[in-house]
């Protein structure tokens, strides 16, 4: 195995530690390191990692500090036991955990298959999308990655591998759907793949004058929908004070392309058009440009656009036509806030939506969506609600303020925010959000009693 010391971030490129990084390519590999990462009684082998834990990584998509851990050992697991076997009469398929989820579509869509979700960047491995249970446009009516996991296979600290499931030592599956990789790494898993009869998108599209009046057409629409997304502009003010532009699509069907377009109806090459540069300034998005960027994009936008066909890249994954688009926030980085409110709670969305704008935050990176149900992931963040996730830059003044200030009122709401994007809350605001927290450590406990699994957000969090 290639070991090396490294300094490492979450996407938002704050808060760096260094970490000793191995690249376990099977699970016995897998099991050696863990097996080798538990407390040392004689202290010894600190300077390699060893008695500081560790922590497995995938492609590093986590805006936080989830994939790190400060002086242990991070398990990058990009090439951990390949592998790819479809069942089409089962609907499945069984993939790697370092698998990306570009390469699985790419293989997937020129068979009719494509994935039960997908986030907004197609760059996550299969493990990292179990560990954050990861969610897309289509929750409110398709759930969540996990709840599409028919098993999978986990490496725990003993070494041991272990397969779980809904049906199969459900405890440990629903502790590890959500659980930010705390329970062990999981090397391969076994999960649904719906038909498509196309790799494109047929897309409806409204602008919505203010926020009330894309709560109510998302409310009043979703559910004749596949997939819906609202973009927010949080700059906008007075009556125009959360105006967005609302999204909504289904997998289009090949007698509504195009005749060219039906030569290769699952055709499917994305890749980036740009790269970020390096170097970027400090204060290049600001209140003022990102006010330009929201009103050009609001004014861009159909009024009411209604069957337009997209490449499925285009209407997924926009941000992934910018490679290393995270530069754009200069060297001190960015802060993603994402929180859910349950229905009823639109005031405390409304309310937060309006101090952003009054304080002039620029995000230009803004969406609103629905959730459905959630699955029984203690740690799962998703649940039925409304979710607002925004990009911050991280040296706005007072932003540590400003978000202390959402998460109380986010949890006065009766909701949460997301473990995958969080890079600064306070451990106890956390685990009120959280209820079912201590089901969670208990089977946590059971499968690494010495506690070889740690991070530098659950340290953070005391989770």
């Amino acid at each position: 195995m290639r070991t090396r010391r490294r300094l490492l971030t979450g996407w938002g490129r704050t808060a760096p530690t260094a970490a000793t990084v191995v690249r376990p390519r099977t699970p016995e590999e897998a099991a050696a390191v863990l097996r080798g990462a538990g407390p040392r009684p004689d202290g010894r082998d600190q300077g390699r990692g060893l008695g500081r834990g560790a922590i497995p990584r995938g492609l590093g998509r986590s805006y936080g500090d989830a994939a790190q851990s400060a002086g242990g050992l991070v398990l990058d697991c990009a090439e951990l036991a390949p592998g790819f076997r479809l069942d089409p009469a089962e609907g499945t398929v069984t993939a790697a955990s370092g698998t990306r989820l570009s390469d699985l579509m790419a293989r997937l869509l020129p068979l009719g298959r494509f994935l039960p979700v997908t986030p907004g960047t197609r760059q996550v491995t299969v493990g990292g999308a179990i560990a954050a249970d990861i969610h897309g446009k289509n929750h409110h009516r398709d759930s969540s990655f996990g709840a599409h996991v028919r098993e999978l296979t986990l490496v725990t600290p003993d070494g041991a591998e272990r397969v779980c499931g809904p049906g199969r030592d459900p405890d440990l599956f629903w502790a590890t759907v959500g659980g930010m990789g705390l329970t062990g790494v999981v090397t391969e898993a076994r999960f649904d793949v719906p038909p498509v009869e196309t790799s494109m998108m047929r897309v409806d599209t409204d602008r919505t004058r203010d926020l009330d009046e894309a709560l109510e057409l998302m409310a009043a629409t979703d559910d004749r929908y596949h997939y819906t997304v609202c973009w927010v502009d949080l700059l906008a003010r007075g009556a125009s004070t959360g105006r967005g532009v609302l999204t909504r699509a289904h997998h289009a069907g090949i007698d509504e392309l195009s005749a060219r377009a039906r030569r290769d109806p699952l055709g499917f090459s994305p890749r980036a058009l740009f790269t970020a540069p390096k170097g970027v300034p400090s204060g290049l998005l600001n209140t003022w440009s990102v006010r330009a960027f929201n009103t050009a994009y609001y004014a861009k936008a159909p009024k009411r656009g209604r069957d337009e066909i997209q490449p499925l890249g285009s209407f997924f994954h926009p941000l992934d036509a910018v490679r290393d688009w995270n530069r754009v926030y200069g060297p001190s980085g960015l802060v993603q806030y994402q929180f859910v409110v349950p229905f009823g709670a639109e005031d405390t969305l409304r309310s937060i939506v309006a101090r952003l704008s009054a304080a002039g935050a620029p995000s230009f990176l803004a969406v609103l969506k629905r959730f459905g149900e959630g699955t029984r992931g203690p740690l799962s963040f998703p649940r039925p609600g409304w979710t607002l996730a925004l990009d911050l830059p991280a040296s706005l003044p007072g932003l540590a303020r400003l978000l202390d200030g959402f998460d109380e009122k986010v949890l006065e709401a009766g909701g949460a925010i997301y473990l995958a994007k969080d890079s600064r809350a306070k451990a106890e605001t956390v685990h009120a959000m959280y209820p079912h927290m201590d089901e969670w450590r208990t089977v946590r406990k059971r499968v690494d009693p010495d506690g070889v699994l740690v991070s530098d957000l659950s340290r953070r969090l005391d989770l």
